[in-house]
C-alpha cells in the first residue's frame, strides 16, 4: 500500500538476438564467398588494373560490412539490444551497393 513498484522479471530475449547474430555471419559468410570469387575472376587471367582495383575495392567493402555485422552482433549480446542505428543500416545498405558496383566492374 506504500505505493511501491517493483520491477518486473528481467526480459527474456528467447532465440531472437542468437537468431539474428547467426542471419549477420551467415551474411558475412556469403560477403566472403563474393570477395574470394572476385579474387579467383581477377587471378584467372591476365589482370587489368581495374581488375585489380575493383578487387580491392570489394576486398574493403567486405572489411567495411564485417565491422558494422560485428558491433551489430556485440549489440545483440545485451539483455535489452537497442536497435540498429540509421546509420548501422546506411552503412551496410552502402557496403552492399559498393559490393556489388565493383563486382560488375570485375565480370564485365
Amino acid at each position: 500500500m506504500g505505493g511501491r513498484v517493483t520491477a518486473g522479471p528481467a526480459r527474456d530475449p528467447g532465440l531472437q538476438p542468437e537468431r539474428t547474430r547467426l542471419a549477420w555471419r551467415r551474411t558475412v559468410l556469403s560477403w566472403t564467398v563474393v570477395a574470394v570469387l572476385a579474387v579467383r575472376q581477377v587471378a584467372g587471367g591476365r589482370p587489368v588494373w581495374t581488375d585489380v582495383l575493383a578487387m580491392g575495392m570489394c576486398v574493403l567493402a567486405l572489411l567495411a560490412f564485417a565491422s558494422v555485422a560485428n558491433r551489430r552482433m556485440l549489440a545483440m549480446a545485451a539483455a535489452r539490444p537497442a536497435a540498429l542505428t540509421p546509420g548501422g543500416a546506411a552503412a551496410a545498405a552502402a557496403c552492399t551497393l559498393v559490393l556489388a558496383a565493383f563486382a560488375v566492374a570485375i565480370v564485365v
